[in-house]
């Protein structure tokens, strides 16, 4: 029998029933989704996000008969044919983080090796570091981060490579050229050391109070014009109030429009390089709005990066 989710092809297997891709090397589309739950993980909390990249796919189902459709947040059809593929999840093993980097960091050199823009659903914040490891060789670019959190520790619990140290380990990258971060507020992991070895770096920050009183245009100028960008976005960045599925939810977060201001903006500034929606955490989320949220936001920016390609 029929239902309602029938009108808007729930059930689809892949992101918003876009064409699956198994092998990135083959990728043949704009822009290529792939999902890494895990890289990782600190021993004391474990790979927390290893759900949120099939907890995001079941949400976007909603849309896969609608890709055509109008996107209003855009104003424009919401995926053209061709221009995003799946190509489904990478394996991982909380007792084998090395192999974790290594999958992640291959799989996203293939997709540009391929031409396709690479979209990383994770998992938690460590994703990001294997990722940009994988645009060696590439040209050099801005990383924005959009996240409630500097991610600029040395290391924890002996660990260099974990979800704490995220934007550090990007600093010590030849490619990265400058880093932009969006949306820090409260009290987290950073110590004082820690933001002035940032500072130090040359890292520019826009944190969550200032973007609500100046707007997003205090953050966007401060990428370079013709940058590419790749978009580091933790969830926790949004205000828990319309994304409670978050390990620290924090008030004072961003607004779903001063998030999508922030990716529409760095298109404008340069392209968008690629981008990694890491830290949703499908067991704290309240009805699933969490996860409506993030395929919402995930849906609009593969169309941007589409239509910058």
């Amino acid at each position: 029998m029929a239902t309602i989710g029938s009108m808007f092809g729930g059930g689809a297997d892949t992101f918003m029933g876009v064409p699956a891709c198994a092998d990135p090397s083959g990728a043949s589309a704009c822009a290529a989704l792939i999902g890494a739950p895990l890289a990782t993980p600190y021993a004391s909390v474990g790979a927390y996000c290893a759900g949120a990249p099939a907890a995001i796919r079941a949400a976007a189902s909603a849309y896969a008969a609608n890709r055509g459709h109008v996107n209003f947040d855009l104003g424009r059809a919401a995926l053209p044919d061709g221009t995003l593929v799946d190509c489904g999840d990478l394996g991982g093993d909380p007792a084998d983080p090395a192999g974790n980097r290594l999958r992640i960091r291959n799989a996203v050199a293939a997709l540009l090796g391929a031409g396709a823009v690479p979209v990383v659903l994770g998992g938690d914040d460590s994703v990001p570091i294997p990722v940009l490891q994988g645009y060696a060789g590439q040209p050099a670019m801005t990383v924005l981060q959009i996240d409630a959190h500097i991610d600029w520790r040395e290391q924890v619990e002996g660990e260099r490579w974990g979800l704490s140290s995220t934007m550090r380990r990007a600093s010590e990258m030849g490619h990265v050229e400058s880093i932009v971060q969006v949306g820090a507020r409260g009290i987290g992991s950073a110590r004082p050391d820690d933001f002035a070895a940032a500072c130090d770096w040359g890292a520019q920050f826009v944190t969550a109070e200032r973007l609500a009183m100046d707007g997003v245009a205090a953050a966007l100028e401060m990428i370079p014009q013709g940058a590419d960008v790749f978009v580091s976005l933790d969830v926790d960045a949004f205000d828990p109030a319309v994304m409670p599925a978050v390990i620290a939810p924090t008030a004072g977060g961003l607004s779903y429009w001063q998030v999508m201001g922030l990716i529409k903006g760095a298109a404008s500034r340069g392209r968008i390089a690629g981008l990694a929606m890491v830290e949703f955490m499908p067991d704290h989320d309240e009805q699933g709005r969490g996860a409506a949220l993030a395929a919402q936001i995930l849906t609009s920016a593969c169309g941007i990066i589409a239509e910058g390609v």
